[in-house]
């Protein structure tokens, strides 16, 4: 009791949810693509009431001690314990061994689109970690040196060399000032030195700075190639410099830095002239957890929502009573179940060789369709909160900054585009792979027959750039409706379908009609 006023119509938690055990739609979909359960992790992540950790990982963000007293450099990044914690919860749990250690890429998509849900800053590291393993099988010593670390379910941070490690990250520096996406317009040199190269340049963007190691890309002779920058020597630190960390929208507790190679030691991973052709490997399988994290950021918008709306009144009804937001609710649901189901969908096409054709260019549609939906349906959940939902106290800023960071991360939406019609062009097992998925749902609804209909000719290829957006919006809908007509036939496919495919919707979520709002929240999971 206040001494003005009595607190009330307040939702008040009185505890952390369980990200597993509360969502029995992600326990469907991933049950569909053959994925193992998660409730250890979700009881884990319960029992230490990982959403603080991740609030105070956010609160005391990286700092960067470029020099030590002495006015030597030395180059470290400092993390609060509460990051370091959720890295070890998260490594523990087999976020970056799962696939490479008996598990499955879909167990992993599953594990990414939880933790995102509790703190995305620590999903970079353990992200990059987890490509980098198909990457590094370019040259059998570095993988045998690196890999069994990599896939070792353990997080040991200590700055010292691979070797006296029992388990690692791997981090990413490609970019530059000059070239972003551009890496052929890359400058940093690469001179041979024995058994080995020294580099010399920047890299504009080095995500996860404290990383036992980084893929990079330099001009050799042969042209760009590929190469492994250990963090830590024998003697000391490699001659990488961290020249700042950037001051981003959001990711708060994770670093990412400007860096510098003075003569850094490295050793090249593929052929020169060939590092597009080697680190793609690594790109192809961030490019899934990017296209995974906005389902979990999504669910975790709509659960704070859902959870509010049960339990804040007004005009003598709960929120959740009222028509009106349980039809916007519903429309955001789609959205999500629809991001979730396909992200889940393309991973267990990663489990299997035969598939690989059809993952290369669904990833893709994945990565771009719930990347461009995560924004608009965090910013509508944040405003079913009402200016309570603009405050730091709840998670909804933090989720909104997060929100279009991954359609930024590995390919922008653009490049996204670009690289489906040259996939469409180039590579015609992965274009016949999709077809043939897209028809595998033909027959269960007349709707998505005839929209299917409608654009099954441009899949040979021949779409001008200037339409790749439309197309890709497009093509991933289809394949979206597909799936859902798989593994969540009936009110769900069907509401998808009828505001998706067909014409029934405005252009603001809950501008729709023709949904069955009620079995589509139902699928929420406890309020």
């Amino acid at each position: 009791m206040s001494a003005t006023h009595e607190v009330f119509n307040q939702p008040h938690r009185t505890g952390p949810r369980d990200p597993w055990a509360d969502d029995p739609t992600l326990q469907q979909h991933l049950a569909a693509q053959g994925g193992i359960p998660q409730e250890a992790f979700g009881r884990a992540a319960a029992e230490l009431d990982a959403w603080t950790l991740g609030e105070e990982a956010r609160r005391m963000p990286p700092r960067l001690i470029a020099f030590d007293r002495t006015g030597r450099r030395s180059d470290v990044v400092e993390f609060h314990p509460a990051y370091h914690r959720l890295m070890t919860l998260g490594m523990e749990a087999g976020y970056s061994a799962a696939p490479w250690t008996g598990g499955s890429h879909a167990t992993h998509a599953a594990l990414v689109y939880l933790v995102t849900q509790i703190e995305p800053g620590v999903c970079c590291p353990m992200t990059m970690s987890y490509a980098a393993v198909p990457a590094l099988r370019a040259d059998p010593d570095l993988a045998a040196t690196w890999i069994p670390k990599l896939t070792a379910r353990g997080y040991h941070p200590a700055a010292r060399p691979i070797e006296t490690k029992g388990a690692a990250t791997l981090g990413m520096a490609m970019t530059e000032k000059q070239g972003g996406s551009d890496v052929r317009a890359n400058t940093t040199r690469a001179e041979p030195a024995g058994d080995h190269y020294r580099l010399t340049g920047h890299k504009w963007f080095c995500s996860a700075p404290m990383s036992d190691g980084f893929l990079t890309l330099a001009q050799a002779p042969a042209g760009l190639t590929c190469f492994l920058v250990p963090r830590w020597l024998d003697h000391g630190p490699n001659a990488i410099h961290l020249m700042r960390l950037k001051d981003k929208l959001g990711n708060h507790a994770n670093a990412s830095a400007e860096i510098e190679y003075h003569g850094a030691l490295a050793y090249r991973l593929g052929e020169e002239g060939r590092g597009v052709a080697t680190i793609i490997e690594m790109v192809h399988h961030t490019r899934l957890d990017t296209a995974m994290a906005p389902a979990g950021i999504m669910r975790a918008a709509l659960a704070e929502a859902h959870w509010w709306t049960a339990r804040r009144t007004a005009f003598q009804r709960k929120l959740i009573d009222q028509p009106l937001m349980r039809r916007v609710l519903a429309d955001l649901a789609l959205d999500w179940e629809g991001a979730t189901a396909l992200g889940l969908r393309v991973a267990a096409a990663f489990d299997d060789p035969a598939q690989r054709p059809f993952a290369r260019i669904a990833v893709a549609l994945a990565k771009y369709l719930s990347n461009k939906r995560c924004p608009v349906v965090t910013a509508e959940a944040m405003e079913v909160l009402g200016g309570m939902g603009y405050v730091e106290e709840t998670p909804m800023p933090m989720l909104y900054r997060e929100a279009p960071l991954n359609g930024i991360w590995e390919g922008s939406g653009n490049v996204i585009c670009l690289d489906v019609l040259r996939s469409l062009t180039r590579d015609p097992e992965a274009a016949e792979a999709l077809r043939l998925d897209l028809a595998a749902a033909t027959g269960a609804d007349r709707r998505y027959d005839a929209a299917l209909a409608a654009h099954d000719g441009r899949f040979g290829g021949g779409v001008e750039e200037i339409d790749a957006r439309l197309f890709t919006e497009r093509a991933a809908t289809l394949l979206t409706a597909s799936v859902l007509l798989r593994t969540a036939p009936g009110p769900v496919a069907d509401g998808y379908i009828a505001t998706r495919l067909e014409a029934n919707r405005g252009l603001t979520p809950g501008a729709m009609t023709g949904i069955d709002d009620d079995a589509i929240l139902e699928r929420l999971g406890p309020a």
